[in-house]
């Protein structure tokens, strides 16, 4: 007889590890955390798809451990239904408490959709819930601003984001440091006329300095655009 989920997760873990993301995450406490590495999550995850237990561990909300958001995260990536998948996300956000699981599920079916999908981002831009926005601001790097689905709205959505959350303001930071990589010319103007926050300003020129798909020349130029305080 197989383990259930609940006993299963636990077999997977690794004490090293765990400890490692404990220490990424100061939002999640040490007893909240099993210790399974992301392969073994997705692995496990397409083992158990099809299972009876695996819809009913998705319904089964909140989670109490964060493997346990993750494996549900990882549930989430094989939905392969449109409607399914973004009822499920919507469902889950709300649950989402730390960087680390919001940024690493991503169903991609969402992706074949972006023009419906902008309209559920558009909304998560502007939730109370911290995760929320990440995951919109999240889904709009890594989806929204490479040709034909980019258009200077997208940059737009993500300059309008005020929240004062590290976590949000470092999303913010990191979407314009993608965006200076990917669509210079649009994403310059952000910067040399100071529309955004000064903290996201220079981070995301510390970030975008720190790529390689920056040329020097441009380096040299996000550099003389810091601002001071």
């Amino acid at each position: 007889m197989k383990p259930s989920i609940r006993e299963h997760l636990p077999e997977l873990s690794d004490e090293s590890y765990k400890r490692f993301q404990a220490k990424l995450m100061p939002t999640v406490s040490l007893d909240r955390i099993i210790g399974v590495r992301t392969p073994q999550i997705r692995r496990y995850a397409k083992e158990i798809f099809e299972s009876a237990e695996a819809k009913a561990f998705l319904s089964d909300l909140p989670h109490a451990y964060y493997d346990e958001n993750n494996l549900h995260g990882a549930l989430l990536e094989r939905i392969p239904d449109f409607d399914a998948a973004i009822n499920a996300v919507e469902a889950f956000l709300p649950h989402v408490d730390n960087w680390a699981t919001c940024d690493m599920f991503c169903p991609k079916i969402l992706r074949t959709e972006p023009q419906r999908l902008l309209v559920f981002i558009q909304k998560w831009l502007l939730s109370d819930h911290v995760y929320t926005v990440r995951y919109g601001l999240v889904r709009l790097t890594f989806w929204y601003l490479d040709a034909p689905v980019f258009s200077p709205e997208i940059l737009a959505l993500a300059a309008a984001v005020e929240k004062e959350e590290y976590y949000v303001q470092m999303a913010v930071a990191w979407f314009f440091s993608m965006a200076l990589v990917k669509q210079w010319d649009a994403t310059l103007p952000y910067l040399t006329d100071q529309r955004l926050d000064l903290w996201i300003h220079n981070k995301a020129i510390q970030k975008a300095i720190e790529s390689e798909q920056i040329t020097p020349s441009q380096k040299e130029f996000l550099r003389s655009l810091k601002r001071k305080r």
